[in-house]
């Protein structure tokens, strides 16, 4: 179980550096999704960063449920939902912004499992921000557009899932569970696209595939993958949930930044307004001990 102690200097830059790439990756997936279709690009994705590392890195030492488990909740459903939902419509920087109701999901299933108490000011904090979430809702418009919203919240369901999942696993090697993660999501991803996107979509897009598709793929496994959730990982094994997840509320900040620098994104006021609810949630979990002082307590 993680410490309940505040986050090292070193941690918190390696915190930071994990949610940057994680909030520029949806430029990647928003790129990758023109050329290939959301499970093929899943599918590559998880066989990239399980091959040929499979045979490099030992399996961690968890029950093999688990590791599956793990596949399954971080990397197949969340992605599978969340491509598809940027895929019919919902733009990056939206994507990146919903995706954050996870730290709402995973400080609740981690008081129901492990009985890790939010304080009061993380609670407001979860509050506050969830205020941004709504803000988000009631300015998302078309129907195919709200599916894609649907589908990221459950992505949000499934990564608070496989965080539960990741603090049940000792794995001595974060990139170690992380590769054999991706193993187990592959095969999963491959039926899928199989099945949804079909033969010759999938002929049709390793036949007229783009080199920023490609870098866009490298990117998506190496950085976001590889780098990204084996540092998580090992963050949300060292340290308790409710002081490392909220930090991912820095996730939609980075991600409407670069969309906006490379896609040329808009940046309405109701984006900037439901940005600044989150940030000041964030503010609210990170800063508990701070705000009691200010209070008198």
């Amino acid at each position: 179980m993680g410490t309940s102690a505040g986050l090292t200097p070193k941690h918190l830059l390696l915190t930071l550096l994990t949610v940057f790439v994680w909030g520029t990756n949806f430029i990647a997936i928003y790129i990758g999704l023109k050329d290939i279709p959301p499970f093929l690009l899943c599918a590559i994705r998880f066989g990239l960063a399980a091959f040929p590392w499979v045979f490099v890195l030992p399996r961690p030492k968890a029950p093999l449920k688990l590791i599956i488990a793990f596949g399954l909740f971080n990397f197949a459903l969340q992605f599978g939902f969340m491509f598809t939902g940027m895929h019919l419509g919902l733009s990056p920087g939206l994507a990146s912004l919903v995706l954050q109701v996870q730290v709402f999901f995973s400080i609740a299933l981690a008081f129901l499992l492990f009985g890790e108490k939010p304080g009061i000011m993380k609670i407001a904090g979860s509050l506050i921000s969830f205020i941004g979430i709504g803000i988000v809702a009631t300015h998302v418009a078309g129907g195919t557009t709200f599916i894609g919203l649907v589908l990221t919240l459950l992505a949000a369901l499934s990564w608070a899932m496989g965080n539960m999942v990741t603090k049940k696993i000792d794995a001595q090697s974060p990139l170690s569970l992380v590769v054999w993660g991706s193993l187990a999501a592959f095969p999963f991803m491959t039926v899928a696209s199989l099945l949804v996107d079909g033969p010759a979509a999938i002929g049709s897009a390793f036949q007229h595939i783009s080199l920023p598709a490609i870098g866009a793929i490298i990117y998506i496994v190496y950085f976001s993958t590889h780098f990204g959730y084996g540092s998580w990982g090992f963050l949300i094994k060292t340290y308790s949930t409710p002081i490392v997840v909220p930090f991912t509320l820095l996730i939609p900040v980075f991600g409407f930044m670069s969309s906006a620098i490379f896609l040329g994104e808009d940046l309405p006021f109701w984006k900037i307004l439901a940005s600044l609810f989150i940030m000041g949630g964030l503010l609210f979990n990170l800063m508990e001990k701070q705000i009691w002082k200010l209070l008198g307590r």
